[in-house]
């Protein structure tokens, strides 16, 4: 049900991507290697809820129990309706480690008091903080084409039973694309890669490209009631986007946490990895031209992006299958095929919570897979 293909033409340099499972032809691999431990992709379950969404895109575990949530669980967010247009979708499915699937949230409509500017179509940002609260990104469309609002999407805030209880929104949230959070028992951290606003210039009367940004949210959590928004920062600026027929929008996805603090940021149109020191606290912006670690090579349109358990990056490309694990200084050191002709097909991904291996969605079957054994 993917709308992605083959995106744009890049020339790849360096490490070339490798067959299912085995290190890249000459590369250089570090020890040990998060990727190839593993080297069988199973299915774990579809994600088409009862209404039909596709298109798989944000994938968070749950690690406690709390309402409709189960400790080991995987949340899948949606973004395409069952007549698969983008940046309509409005389901949150939750998938068992066996394979069961429950759905979690619909979020068709929001409650008094809540807005999210263009409306709703639930992007790849999806996290689970502490008290069970779960934050995903809207980043919608009118029709499929990118709306004209600046600015336009907002995250969504529900409870552990699946109803929105609060939205986001501010001239920080601009389209939220993807998020990463780091949380303790009374407060979080959300940062968020943007994929919409500045310098916008228009086609058709359609805003067609600009230079977007990653902010942070800092939350304040609290046992009486839902997280409340302390302040938003930006602290990456000068990601360029463009829209793009078949992936809507080329822009900055997937964000990681790394261990030293540091926040790495993977650039769909730009073919590479930045980094912003210190971004728990930062309150100046990081360009992203002088912040990059890692380019071309095995990236190929990267898109999502995790930390591993060995502190590594995990990215996943969106013009073929592959996945590509580079080092926090920026060294490619592996790629495994994934999906085999997998263009537009992997987006959200997340170390398992039980077990070793990766979880995935892929967006060409509507399923999250495991990568492991």
């Amino acid at each position: 049900m993917r709308l992605w293909r083959l995106i744009l033409p890049i020339t790849l340099g360096g490490l070339a991507a490798s067959a299912f499972g085995a290190p890249p032809s000459g590369a250089t691999t570090a020890s040990p290697s998060f990727l190839h431990q593993f080297s069988t992709v199973t299915k774990i379950a579809s994600t088409v809820p009862a209404n039909g969404d596709v298109n798989p895109y944000g994938v968070a575990n749950v690690t406690s129990s709390d309402g409709l949530l189960v400790a080991g669980d995987t949340l899948v967010s949606n973004f395409n309706s069952k007549a698969n247009v983008q940046g309509t979708g409005t389901t949150i499915v939750e998938v068992s480690p066996t394979g069961s699937t429950e759905p979690f949230a619909r979020i068709s409509r929001l409650g008094p008091g809540q807005s999210c500017p263009g409306g709703i179509g639930l992007s790849t940002a999806l996290v689970v903080l502490p008290g069970g609260w779960v934050v995903v990104g809207s980043m919608p469309t009118h029709g499929g084409s990118l709306p004209a609002g600046d600015p336009v999407g907002c995250l969504i805030v529900l409870n552990s039973e699946g109803h929105p209880v609060e939205t986001f929104t501010n001239k920080d949230i601009v389209g939220p694309w993807d998020m990463t959070v780091s949380a303790t028992s009374s407060g979080a951290s959300l940062f968020v890669s943007n994929a919409l606003g500045g310098n916008t210039q228009t086609e058709n009367g359609l805003p067609y490209s600009g230079n977007c940004t990653i902010a942070r949210l800092d939350l304040a959590l609290r046992p009486d009631g839902p997280p409340r928004l302390v302040s938003s920062t930006i602290i990456g600026s000068g990601y360029p986007w463009m829209a793009n027929k078949a992936a809507l929008v080329l822009a900055p996805t997937g964000l990681a946490l790394g261990h030293n603090g540091t926040l790495y940021v993977d650039d769909t149109q730009k073919n590479t990895v930045s980094a912003i020191p210190d971004a728990r606290r930062r309150t100046t912006p990081v360009a992203q031209s002088s912040s990059v670690v890692s380019s071309d090579g095995a990236l190929n349109a990267p898109l999502g992006m995790t930390l591993a358990p060995n502190g590594n990056l995990i990215v996943v490309n969106g013009n073929n299958g592959n996945a590509v694990e580079i080092t926090p200084a920026g060294k490619q050191i592996a790629t495994v095929t994934l999906v085999k002709h997998g263009a537009g097909d992997l987006f959200g991904l997340t170390p398992s919570a039980v077990g070793a291996g990766l979880l995935f969605v892929n967006d060409g079957t509507n399923d999250l897979d495991l990568y492991g054994g």
